[in-house]
């Protein structure tokens, strides 16, 4: 059983051993009653040792060994291994390879899994272009990656309340717009994914290529830009039939 959670064999017959035994027991005693060959019962000893599984004391000349009580040795065993799970969520492994694939997802579900991912796996900045109420699922997210230090950017059609310091709230000024709901995101300007719906259903590319990556930035940046712009001069711009008809076309 003791090696079903990463103790060798000789280390489980040494541990039986000495567990037998109502008296503390000598090396010599324990190649005995173990079956493991002397040329190696003090490498045992000592992993076990290590282990915190075998106690040791001096007796005389004599060094003595005692197992510890298996019930300790579980509870050990299940600290040990709840740690273990613990540092494994945190830990993250980074792609050293350029994939300059465009994967496609398919599946709101599935779409909504790979953003929350992306997200949560940012360690630099985040950039998001969505419509309320898709950005409502990640607000509590976004702001806590904030708080630990990632730059967040949001662009949210329709407006959010949110704690985030870089918002921009897109509010629709022309009534006969055609909105195209969709989704956008950028972490560590490195990595991608972009949704949209068609057919009724959403669909999805996902990709690390920077030259894509680099263009949709910027497309970022340019749907910031209008929204500031007409936020602040909106009114005076739709005035003009033609930047109507453009702005129409560029942001809507």
């Amino acid at each position: 059983m003791l090696q079903k959670f990463g103790f060798t064999q000789y280390e489980s017959q040494v541990y039986e051993a000495i567990f037998a035994q109502d008296a503390p027991l000598d090396a010599t005693s324990i190649v005995s009653y173990s079956n493991v060959p002397k040329a190696k019962i003090y490498e045992v000893l000592n992993r076990l040792i290590d282990k915190g599984t075998v106690l040791t004391t001096m007796h005389g000349k004599k060094k003595l060994y005692m197992a510890v009580d298996l019930q300790s040795i579980i509870l050990k065993i299940r600290a040990d291994f709840e740690k273990d799970i613990e540092e494994l969520k945190t830990y993250k492994i980074k792609r050293t390879f350029t994939d300059e694939h465009i994967w496609t997802l398919k599946d709101a579900t599935s779409i909504a899994s790979n953003i929350e991912q992306l997200i949560e796996e940012a360690d630099s900045s985040i950039l998001f272009l969505a419509w309320n109420e898709q950005m409502e699922k990640y607000r509590e997210l976004l702001e806590q990656k904030e708080a630990e230090g990632v730059h967040v950017e949001v662009l949210a059609v329709g407006g959010l309340q949110t704690s985030l310091a870089h918002k921009y709230s897109l509010i629709p000024m022309l009534e006969d717009s055609n909105l195209e709901p969709s989704q956008l995101i950028i972490v560590d300007h490195g990595y991608l994914l972009f949704a949209g719906i068609e057919h009724d259903s959403w669909k999805a590319i996902k990709t690390t290529s920077k030259p894509i990556v680099k263009a949709m930035t910027d497309y970022f940046y340019h749907d910031v830009a209008l929204t500031q712009i007409t936020k602040k001069y909106g009114d005076q711009l739709l005035q003009d039939e033609e930047i109507a008809r453009l702005l129409a076309r560029l942001i809507y």
